[in-house]
């Protein structure tokens, strides 16, 4: 993951940009939804890239959750709400 800074002068902003090469993961995780899981238990979900945690994370400081914090049990309850909606599927390597 690789993180841009800039200065924005006309509106007095320091500006992140972060990236990432996801299509490695992505591709693992289309591979590991072919295979079959032998149990429920310990099952791999999903791998998630770094910089789409990072989305996520700011998505929901932008809404007003200041006092989030990754790897916490709250950031857990929202990759979790994320990796059930459709949008989100192809993060998951269970379906």
């Amino acid at each position: 993951m690789l993180t841009e800074l800039s200065l924005d002068r006309s509106e007095k902003l320091v500006v992140a940009r972060t990236m990432q090469d996801v299509e490695p993961i992505l591709e693992q995780n289309k591979e590991l939804r072919s295979m079959k899981q032998k149990s429920d238990w310990g099952r791999h979900i999903a791998t998630i890239p770094a910089v789409i945690l990072v989305k996520w994370f700011n998505e929901e400081y932008a809404r007003g959750n200041v006092s989030l914090r990754m790897f916490t049990t709250q950031f857990d309850e929202i990759i979790h709400k994320k990796l059930h909606d459709p949008e989100w599927a192809y993060l998951r390597t269970d379906k």
